[in-house]
């Protein structure tokens, strides 16, 4: 399958999933209440949480089934490997969910600050929340084979299809049978249900056919031994990632009132939709690099791994800039609300450029990743977590939203400028400066100077029309300058030659 194919497809999928989830919000807040809608974000947040459960698996089976087509292991050896996760994912599944589950009742009278909602309701919620993470969870196993096998074009059209169901059709649902979080969690089992068989379906399509009177694939967990290693290491940077992009939306939930906590989300899913650039790209020059560099291929893995960081960076970098220039008309535009817009937008920006930093500060982990040596990956996330966490409890608990903002974009920035370099120093001697200069500030630069411009002229953002006329007129302009003062005439030519 193209590259180029699977990003496209990939970038589609995304867009859509994050702009229909970000358009729809403030019907949610209209119709439900910002305190039921923080239920919303802390679901979200457990969702988010229950991934620690994973312990590298998914990864693992991703890189496995890229290393499978690359003719690395037989067929019978990828299939015991399959069902032996397989077993895994259904235990911890149960064991999960049935620990958030239990832990409904403390959670609803002890740690979320509820106003209005019912103690019952916000109970129950929160134990059809356990149910629906459990399953959501358990189809990252089938999501990873997927991936692995580059089908990236049909999962991003699946994408698609349950994203409308989870965030549009919802609405109707709830106009019917009444605007309660009862109803949209209920609502959102079903769809997860959904999602995960169809998943399941598309893996068994996936899997090598093995003639099952020579070959048994038994029910040994033997097979896991081999990548546990690699597994250990993934899910040690699964859970540091976890706490890294976390932590402030745990405390938080905990610090603010629930319906405070919903305007805090909303600002962090309009940041978050940032990461949908490096998402995509991620996820298809993981598995290509993993089997170039089985294939012994390094030149084509160092070109597609520039090129991407590239590509991020005209899009990341053109996303996050618009987002600080334009935070406030944006926000009042799409929420219809000035005053909830200016208390937001200073969160807004600072998760916007450390959710821009993170996306090109994450590269070194996908080459790490393709090598399957994760040593310094592991070193530098975990001295980023001891800094962060104690960071975001101080920030958090004397600013608020605003504090741990300003500690995710400082770690982030220290990030890049240093453990990256030290990474790139180790793995890829000499490569380092090219790339941060090259492949990232003077991508990201004339983006910045075009919206200093804009930003002087006296334009009128008051007004919805208004507001989002002037961020499409500067977002145009930053990415417009940001692509003819960068390598690529059109950003999606990512087998092209760099220069340098």
């Amino acid at each position: 399958m193209s590259l180029k194919l699977n990003i496209l497809a990939g970038y589609a999928s995304q867009i859509y999933v994050t702009l229909v989830g970000i358009a729809i919000l403030p019907l949610y807040i209209k119709y439900m209440g910002a305190e039921a809608y923080g239920l919303v974000g802390f679901f979200t947040m457990l969702q988010a949480w229950f991934t620690l459960l994973d312990m590298g698996l998914t990864p693992t089976i991703s890189r496995e089934t890229a290393r499978f087509k690359a003719g690395a292991i037989s067929s019978l050896a990828y299939r015991q490997l399959f069902r032996a996760l397989s077993s895994i994912f259904f235990g911890i599944a149960l064991v999960g969910g049935g620990v958030l589950m239990l832990l409904s009742a403390h959670i609803a009278d002890s740690w979320l600050k509820v106003q209005t909602l019912s103690q019952f309701e916000v109970q129950t919620a929160l134990q059809i929340m356990a149910v629906s993470v459990a399953m959501r969870w358990l189809g990252g196993l089938y999501r990873g084979v997927i991936t692995g096998a580059e089908h990236i074009v049909w999962l991003s059209a699946y994408s698609v299809v349950l994203a409308t169901l989870r965030f549009v059709i919802v609405l109707p649902v709830m106009w019917y049978f009444g605007y309660t979080p009862l109803v949209f969690f209920t609502y959102q089992l079903a769809v997860a249900l959904l999602d995960t068989l169809g998943m399941w379906l598309k893996t068994l399509t996936l899997l090598p056919p093995l003639d099952k009177s020579v070959e048994a694939i038994g029910w040994s967990l033997g097979p896991v031994k081999p990548v546990l290693k690699f597994s250990i290491a993934i899910a040690f940077t699964s859970s540091v990632w976890i706490l890294v992009t976390q932590t402030d939306k745990l405390i938080l939930s905990s610090i603010l009132p629930l319906s405070d906590y919903g305007h805090f989300t909303m600002a962090v899913l309009v940041a978050s939709g940032i990461m949908v650039v490096s998402g995509p790209i991620s996820g298809a020059i993981m598995p290509r690099m993993a089997r170039l560099y089985t294939e012994g291929k390094l030149d084509e893995l160092v070109l597609v791994y520039r090129n991407a960081t590239q590509l991020v960076s005209i899009l990341a970098g053109t996303a996050a800039i618009t987002l600080v220039f334009c935070a406030e008309p944006l926000l009042a535009a799409w929420t219809g609300d000035a005053v909830l817009a200016k208390q937001i937008a200073p969160i807004l920006k600072l998760y916007a450029v450390g959710n821009g930093l993170m996306a090109v500060g994450a590269f070194p982990y996908y080459l790490q990743y393709a090598i399957g040596n994760l040593k310094y990956h592991l070193i530098g996330a975990a001295g980023m977590v001891v800094v962060l966490i104690p960071s975001v409890i101080v920030a958090a608990n004397m600013y608020g939203g605003l504090g741990a903002g300003f500690v995710w974009l400082l770690m982030n920035l220290l990030f890049l400028l240093g453990w990256v370099a030290y990474v790139h120093y180790k793995m890829m001697p000499g490569m380092h400066v090219g790339w941060l200069w090259g492949d990232i500030v003077k991508v990201v630069a004339p983006g910045v100077a075009v919206a200093l411009l804009v930003s002087q002229v006296g334009f009128d953002t008051s007004g919805l029309l208004n507001g989002l006329l002037y961020s499409l007129f500067l977002g145009g302009a930053v990415l417009c300058a940001i692509m003819v003062f960068s390598y690529y005439v059109f950003p999606l030519t990512l087998l092209k030659k760099v220069r340098g």
